[in-house]
């Protein structure tokens, strides 16, 4: 009876070896960059998150404010109720606030304060651009010279005259712009409408109200 022949197994050679060792490197080269793909996904994912939440939270463009805090009567020209003449010189001063609510600062243009007296324009005058800071409040000064003329054309004035006061209405228009993360530009708009009371003896504003409309 024959012996079987039994075969003997063939060696592992070197080279079945290197490709073994190829493949587990590049499998773990894959793995390595499909985790790090992920990674870096969730990543930008938070980050586009906390950026739209801050956009919409803090960094949300509020309003500015501007305040008519007191109005002063330089020359007023009235002396114990009369008329002034033609060529009198007479002035008012208007301290105005711009308050900047924003975490970036608000840079507006010329403002532009007109005066009314029943409905006439008798004074305008444009103020310098300027810039109130983030969170900051900003104040300044404007000085309106009065148009003696055209107050003297009013056929009101004698009998505003007889009260001691004179009604009168400012409008006051700031126009500027907010960037926020120097990739959002709002342009705003700020607009008041005051009324007054000034008294001609002692020159100091009886009463005052102020409305203001805001366009972003």
């Amino acid at each position: 009876m024959e012996k079987e022949q039994v075969r003997p197994l063939a060696p592992t050679t070197d080279h079945q070896r290197s490709n073994s060792s190829d493949e587990e490197a590049a499998l773990k080269k894959t793995t390595h960059r499909r985790k790090y793909i992920k990674w870096c996904g969730c990543l930008v994912a938070v980050i586009i998150v906390v950026v739209v939440t801050l956009i919409f939270t803090v960094f949300k463009i509020k309003e500015p404010e501007i305040k008519m805090n007191g109005v002063m009567v330089d020359n007023l020209g009235f002396i114990n109720g009369a008329i002034p003449g033609p060529g009198t010189n007479m002035s008012l001063t208007a301290d105005i606030s711009v308050k900047n609510p924003n975490y970036s600062s608000f840079r507006y243009k010329n403002t532009t304060t007109s005066l009314y007296y029943h409905g006439a324009v008798i004074g305008e005058v444009r103020g310098p651009p300027g810039h109130s800071k983030a969170r900051r409040t900003t104040r300044m000064n404007v000085t309106l010279n009065i148009d003696v003329g055209s107050l003297l054309k009013d056929p009101n004035l004698q009998n505003d005259l007889g009260t001691g006061s004179l009604t009168m209405s400012s409008y006051t228009i700031v126009g500027g712009s907010i960037k926020i993360l120097t990739i959002i530009k709002r342009s705003v708009t700020v607009r008041m409408n005051c009324t007054m009371k000034v008294n001609i003896y002692s020159r100091a504003i009886k009463e005052q109200k102020c409305k203001k409309k805001v366009q972003l």
